[in-house]
């Protein structure tokens, strides 16, 4: 599996605007269509590359993203990030 494909995927799903984890990941798994494992296999792949871009900088979060209806995310900018601020 192509993991700078599943990250691409993700960051065109998300913007500048907190987004759902749970619509990133529904958007990002159409996205790449039959190149995904089905069912929960391909979600838990790109939930897991989510928590990579998380950790290296490139999405913000808010609450925990493993809890897919209960998080956000959006891309990060030190602009208006709390960190930033």
């Amino acid at each position: 599996m192509n993991t700078s494909r599943i990250e691409e995927a993700i960051l065109s799903a998300v913007g500048d605007r907190w987004t759902k984890v749970a619509m990133v990941i529904n958007k990002a798994a159409d996205a790449m269509g039959t190149e995904l494992p089905t069912g929960d296999e391909g979600y838990e792949l790109i939930s897991d590359r989510i928590e990579v871009l998380v950790r290296a900088g490139r999405l913000e979060a808010q609450g925990n993203t493993k809890n897919w209806r209960f998080s956000e995310v959006r891309r990060f900018d030190s602009k208006t990030s709390r960190a930033g601020t």
